[in-house]
C-alpha cells in the first residue's frame, strides 16, 4: 500500500496499480483525481470536496459518500454510491469499512452535519472532520491536527485514546509555517510517548506499507 499526501485533507491511496482519493477538496491543490478510479468523500464541507471538480470529472469515476454529500453534489456526471455507518465495500482493490456519522460541533448554533470515517483494508482509518472512536486497533492513523473545531489538547487525546502504530497529520492546511512547526513538535513529542512514528507529511510526500 502506498499513502501519498495531496494537500490539507486529502490523501491518495495506491495498491497493485489501482488507485483512489480521499477527500479532494478546494484547499488541496490540482491533479487530485489524475489517476483514480473512485473517490471517498467525508463529508460536504469545501476542503473536503470541490463540487466543480467532481462536477467536471469522468463519468467512469465511481463516488462513496453519506447521503449529506450527495444532496450537497445534486446531478453530477459519475456514478455515486451512499454509504453509512456500518457498511463495508470493495474500491480500486481496497476493502473500505465505514465508521461514524456526525462532523464534530463547529460553531455555536451551527446544525451538525454528517461526516463519515473511512477504515481502508483494515489498517488505515481517517476520520473525517471528527474524532472518532474506531472500535478496533489501528496501525495507521490520520489524525486532523488543525481546524476551527480542534485543540491540540483533543488530537493529543485522540492519539492517545486510539494508540495508532503510525500517526500522520491531516487537516493541516490552514497553517503557516510556524504553525506547521508546533504541530510538528507535538508530534514528535507524542512520537515519543507512545514509541510510534507520528510525524507530518508535506504535499506530495508517499509513505509505503508492506
Amino acid at each position: 500500500m502506498k499513502l501519498t499526501k495531496l494537500g490539507h485533507a486529502c490523501w491518495r491511496f495506491e495498491k497493485d496499480g489501482r488507485a483512489f482519493v480521499l477527500d479532494p477538496g478546494s484547499f488541496s491543490g490540482t491533479g487530485l483525481l489524475d489517476g483514480a478510479e473512485a473517490v471517498l468523500i467525508t463529508h460536504e464541507h469545501v476542503d473536503h470536496v470541490d463540487q466543480n471538480l467532481i462536477k467536471s470529472a469522468s463519468p467512469d469515476l465511481e463516488i462513496w459518500t453519506c447521503n449529506g454529500v450527495v444532496n450537497a453534489l445534486g446531478e453530477v456526471p459519475v456514478k455515486i454510491q451512499t454509504v453509512r455507518e456500518g457498511d463495508v465495500f470493495d474500491v480500486a482493490g481496497f476493502t473500505v469499512r465505514v465508521i461514524g456519522e456526525w462532523h464534530a460541533p463547529t460553531v455555536p448554533d451551527a446544525p451538525i452535519i454528517q461526516n463519515i470515517g473511512f477504515l481502508i483494508d483494515d489498517r488505515v482509518f481517517y476520520p473525517g472532520d471528527a474524532l472518532t472512536d474506531p472500535g478496533v486497533a489501528v496501525e495507521t492513523l490520520l489524525v486532523p491536527s488543525n481546524a476551527p473545531w480542534l485543540r491540540v489538547w483533543d488530537f493529543v487525546e485522540y492519539l492517545r485514546a486510539v494508540r495508532p502504530n503510525h500517526a500522520f497529520s491531516t487537516h493541516d492546511g490552514l497553517v503557516n509555517e510556524i504553525g506547521g512547526g508546533m504541530i510538528d513538535n507535538f508530534l514528535a513529542a507524542e512520537a515519543k510517548n507512545q514509541k510510534a512514528d507520528m510525524r507530518r507529511l508535506k504535499p506530495g510526500e508517499s509513505i509505503e506499507f508492506a
